[in-house]
């Protein structure tokens, strides 16, 4: 398929073009709205399907609104309707304010009518995305989102402007809008006209400025957010897209002691925590037991013998583990246990816990597994 794109330098342009190169659309134009009619017509011939991304939204005057916004998309859409023979179908960045009586919202209006119009004349599929603070990677600070402004702040310590923490947002990621916009290329398209953006998200100015310092806090405190799905994942996802090179990495507290090391990397608010330790050989650790808390260990260096002993009936059990096996051991409630370094070399394992370690309860007491 033959794709054209205009805006194609812009923060959803940037996005699309990857995504149709990941999806093996190897013809594709950046169309100018700089050119002029010789240009365009050049450009736009023998083309598929049209991405019309190109828009002003923040100009240093008002008429740059029509120029453009209205302007641009009546003359491109004139061009199209010239073209002898087969015409793209279009998909069009609008905005949700085309519905208000503003001069930005005026001139997303004008350019829908002449897109539709378009449309009903060349009998070809025109698809109209009305968008509301789209974010996600490679949006401008500064410029006309607040996600953006405040991910680029928070990530550097620098302060946000919040003249109202209740006022309402509502949000669409780039993610999902891109998947809208690509599903148009697929062989059953879904019918012509305005395109309903889902998901969108409902929050406030306040809430999302939260959610932002509780990303940035993570590294102090190792508390991570549930960031896996729905509006805290793409925030996540956003937020660490706008660290500089500089704080792509980060260091967290190191406990050593005669018998190795110990790491805590990762706290999650209900599913545990995830650390490593390190054991010299013959050092054995552990030799406690817990009611409730479990564990998995995960040997990635070393040779490990786990010996257990219930801590009621006086059962054993004991075995060994080595890096490169891949072999989970889980600690069980009731039996004491110790994990020691039968090899030559450093032991290095991997652990997570079901829960955060809370120092009022431990749920950890002292039991050595051979009495």
């Amino acid at each position: 398929m033959r794709i054209g794109i205009t805006g194609a330098s812009g923060f959803v342009g940037r996005n699309l073009q990857w995504r149709l190169r990941e999806a093996g659309h190897t013809d594709v134009r950046l169309v100018s709205h700089r050119a002029d009619d010789a240009e365009l017509i050049e450009q736009l011939t023998g083309l598929d399907f049209v991405f019309h991304l190109a828009g002003v939204n923040r100009p240093q005057d008002p008429i740059e609104f029509d120029d453009g916004n209205a302007d641009f998309s009546l003359r491109l859409v004139s061009i199209l309707g010239s073209l002898p023979g087969h015409r793209p179908a279009v998909a069009f960045a609008s905005s949700t304010q085309a519905t208000l009586d503003n001069v930005y919202g005026r001139s997303k209006r004008a350019a829908e009518e002449a897109l539709l119009h378009y449309q009903h004349q060349c009998r070809v599929p025109v698809y109209i995305f009305r968008l509301t603070n789209v974010f996600g990677k490679w949006c401008r600070p500064n410029y006309n989102s607040v996600v953006a402004t405040f991910c680029h702040n928070i990530a550097r310590d620098l302060p946000v402007t919040i003249n109202d923490p209740s006022a309402p947002l509502r949000l669409v990621y780039i993610d999902d809008v891109l998947d809208q916009m690509l599903a148009l290329l697929g062989a059953t398209p879904p019918a012509p006209g305005f395109v309903d953006i889902a998901p969108t998200y409902d929050t406030t100015v306040g809430e999302l400025a939260d959610s932002l310092r509780g990303f940035r806090a993570t590294r102090d405190g190792l508390m991570t957010d549930r960031v896996g799905t729905g509006l805290t994942r793409a925030l996540y996802a956003t937020y660490v897209s706008y660290l500089p090179p500089e704080s792509f990495a980060y260091s967290v507290p190191r406990h050593a002691d005669p018998r190795g090391t110990f790491v805590e990397m990762l706290k999650t608010p209900d599913c545990g925590q995830f650390s490593y330790f390190t054991a010299g050989p013959g050092v054995t650790r552990g030799e406690h037991y817990h009611h409730t808390k479990t564990e998995k260990f995960l040997v990635i260096k070393g040779t490990a013998r786990f010996g257990f002993r219930h801590i009621d009936s006086g059962e054993t059990h004991e075995l060994v583990t080595r890096g490169g096996e891949a072999r989970i051991v889980e600690t069980i409630p009731g039996w004491t246990h110790n994990i020691t370094n039968i090899g030559d070399d450093e032991l290095i394992v991997m652990l997570w816990a079901n829960e955060v370690y809370d120092r009022a309860r431990p749920d950890t007491t002292a039991l050595k597994v051979k009495p």
